[in-house]
């Protein structure tokens, strides 16, 4: 049987849009108004991973441990309310200093690797972003999108809406 998920941006759906790179956990700021939304849907037995371009990597803003260190305060906000996010994904590249790569949003090439790694139906599944390459990735992989303003709040009827669609 195969498996279904939330595919979710993170700048601007999970954590607090600034416009600009997030380059210290100083400045991540969980959007905790999102959790009980995504905790519903991870007790129907819906995967939550995170898919995020990370560019700011590739440009020396910031390294591979302070991104983790991010999503370790990601992961724990989520577990304290019930919740686990299955695996970040990531893009450390961007196109100004880096080669052309597939992973890259619009692109779809994490959430490719994620369906095949974790056995994920993508007609059961969803895409959440805040911006139009997000939901072009996860329709490159199948997946439907749903665009949502940054820090948005997920609307559990819109993913039901669709997922029914």
């Amino acid at each position: 049987m195969k498996n279904k998920a939330i595919f979710l941006d993170r700048d601007g759906v999970l954590n607090h849009e600034i416009y600009d790179y997030i380059c210290t956990i100083e400045d991540f700021e969980v959007l905790e108004y999102q959790i009980p939304t995504l905790k519903k849907l991870y007790d129907e037995g819906y995967m939550l991973i995170i898919i995020t371009n990370q560019g700011g990597i590739a440009k020396g803003r910031y390294t591979v441990e302070t991104l983790a260190s991010m999503h370790q305060v990601l992961y724990d906000k989520f577990e304290a309310q019930g919740a686990k996010i299955t695996h970040a994904y990531f893009c450390p590249h961007h196109p100004s200093v880096s080669v052309d790569c597939d992973c890259r949003k619009p692109k779809s090439g994490m959430l490719l690797e994620a369906i095949a790694t974790y056995n994920i139906d993508p007609s059961l599944s969803i895409m959440v972003g805040d911006k139009p390459r997000d939901v072009e990735a996860g329709n490159g992989a199948g997946v439907k999108g749903i665009l949502i303003a940054p820090d948005e709040p997920i609307s559990y009827e819109k993913i039901k809406e669709v997922l029914a669609s």
